[in-house]
C-alpha cells in the first residue's frame, strides 16, 4: 500500500511540476489591456455591444451607468429584454430614452430549439450593424477606456476574437475560497494562454467580455451554432477558433468587474446547470474530473500529515506548487494570497458542486434555465 501511495503522489507531484507550472507560466504571460494605450478615434472600428437581460432589475442600473460612461466613438448598444417578469424592460427603455446609441429589443416568447440566452444574443446580433461585436452580460461593470485599450490589444496581436478575464467581486471567506479556486481551475482546465496558439486545441470564452470580428463570428456560424449550448460563452471561443480565426485571452482585472452569485448557497445552485454541461453531459468525463480533483488537490494535503518518506516529499512538492499558484491567482483576483492555503477546501467544494450538477441534471432529466426546462436529450444533441 505504501508503494501505491508513493507512486500516486509521485505522479501528482510530476503533474504539478510540469503541467501545473506550464499553466502558471501561461497565466503570467496573458496580456493586460491596461498596458496598452487607448486607441485614438481614427483607429477605433465600430463596435456593437450586445447583451441579454432577464429579471436583472436589481443589478442593471449600476451596470448601465458604466455603459453610459464608455468612451468609445461609434459605439452601438443593443440590449435584449428576454421575457423578464420584473422591471428589467422598463429600466432598459428608460436608459434608451436618454442614450441615443442604445437600442432595446423585447422578447416575449422563446422559439423552439433555443436556449434563452443564445436566442437573445442572436436577436441582438441580427439588429446590429458594426464591424466588431462585443458580447457581455447585463451585470458587468466597465472602465470608461476599456474598449479603446481592448482594441489596441487586439490590433497589436492580430486577433479576431478577444475574451477578457473579469474580476469577480467577493464578500466573505466562503466566496473568496470558492471563487479563487474557480480562477485557478479555469487556468488549469482551459489553459487560456494556449487559446492564441494555432497548434493547440485549447479555446476560451468568458461571458463578461467577448469581442469578435463580425466576419469571423458569421463564418463560425453565429449563435445559431450554439442554440442549445448551456456553456455558450466558452463554446463561442471554440467555434471561432475551429473556424480558423485567431483567438486570444487577456486579463482585465479591475477594468471589468461583476458581482457573481452572492453567498455560497447561491453559488452552488447557480452552477448546477453549468458544470455537467461543461463535461458534455458525459458520466465518464465527470468521473475522471472528480477523481482528478481528489488526487491533485486533496490527497497531497492529507499526505503531508499521514505519509512518510518519499510519499511525503512528493506530497510537499505538489502542495507547494498548488498553494503558490492559488495564492498568485488570489492576488490577481484582489484577494489575500493567504487564500492559497484554502486550496483543498476549495477543491472539496468544487467536487461537491460538480457532483451535484451531474446528479441533479440526471435526476431531473435536464436543466431549468431562465424559467424554461430543457430535456437532457435535446441538450446533448445541441452540444458543440
Amino acid at each position: 500500500m505504501h508503494t501505491f501511495w508513493t507512486v500516486l503522489l509521485g505522479c501528482v507531484a510530476f503533474g504539478w511540476a510540469t503541467y501545473g507550472v506550464r499553466a502558471a507560466y501561461g497565466a503570467l504571460c496573458l496580456p493586460w489591456p491596461k498596458d496598452y494605450f487607448p486607441a485614438p478615434d481614427s483607429a477605433c472600428p465600430s463596435i456593437s455591444l450586445l447583451f441579454a437581460a432577464r429579471d436583472e432589475a436589481e443589478k442593471l442600473p449600476g451596470a448601465l451607468a458604466t455603459l453610459a460612461a464608455l468612451d468609445y466613438p461609434g459605439l452601438e448598444i443593443i440590449a435584449v429584454d428576454d421575457r423578464s417578469d420584473d422591471a428589467t424592460g422598463r429600466i432598459l427603455d428608460d436608459f434608451a430614452a436618454t442614450h441615443p446609441r442604445a437600442h432595446i429589443l423585447h422578447i416575449r416568447e422563446l422559439l423552439s430549439g433555443w436556449l434563452g440566452k443564445p436566442h437573445a444574443l442572436q436577436m441582438a446580433y441580427e439588429h446590429s450593424r458594426s464591424e466588431w461585436l462585443l458580447f457581455t452580460d447585463a451585470d458587468v461593470h466597465f472602465a470608461p477606456d476599456l474598449l479603446r485599450r481592448a482594441i489596441s490589444l487586439i490590433q497589436n496581436r492580430g486577433w479576431d476574437h478577444l475574451t477578457l478575464l473579469v474580476r469577480v467581486l467577493m464578500a466573505g471567506f466562503w466566496e473568496r475560497t470558492v471563487i479563487t479556486f474557480f480562477g485557478l481551475g479555469f487556468h488549469l482546465g482551459a489553459e487560456p494562454a494556449q487559446a492564441s496558439n494555432p497548434r493547440s486545441r485549447r479555446y476560451a470564452g468568458v461571458g463578461a467580455f467577448q469581442l469578435v470580428r463580425r466576419s469571423a463570428y458569421e463564418a463560425a456560424g453565429t449563435h445559431r451554432r450554439l442554440a442549445m449550448e448551456v456553456a455558450d460563452d466558452m463554446k463561442l471561443g471554440k467555434i471561432i477558433k475551429e473556424a480558423g480565426f485567431r483567438s486570444g485571452v487577456g486579463v482585465a482585472a479591475g477594468d471589468l468587474t461583476v458581482r457573481w452569485h452572492a453567498g455560497l448557497g447561491n453559488m452552488i445552485r447557480g452552477v448546477t446547470k453549468n458544470f455537467f454541461a461543461a463535461a458534455d453531459y458525459k458520466i465518464p468525463i465527470v468521473t475522471a474530473q472528480l477523481l482528478g480533483l481528489l488526487a491533485m488537490d486533496v490527497v497531497p494535503f492529507a499526505a503531508l500529515f499521514l505519509a512518510h518518506g518519499w510519499a511525503r516529499l512528493f506530497a510537499g512538492v505538489a502542495v507547494l506548487i498548488a498553494v503558490c499558484f492559488h495564492a498568485s491567482v488570489a492576488v490577481v483576483m484582489d484577494a489575500s494570497p493567504l487564500y492559497g492555503v484554502t486550496h483543498p477546501l476549495g477543491a472539496l467544494l468544487f467536487f461537491y458542486m460538480l457532483l451535484r450538477s451531474a446528479v441533479v441534471t440526471l435526476w431531473h432529466g435536464g436543466v431549468t434555465w431562465r424559467g424554461t426546462f430543457y430535456p437532457l436529450d435535446e441538450l446533448k444533441r445541441g452540444s458543440v
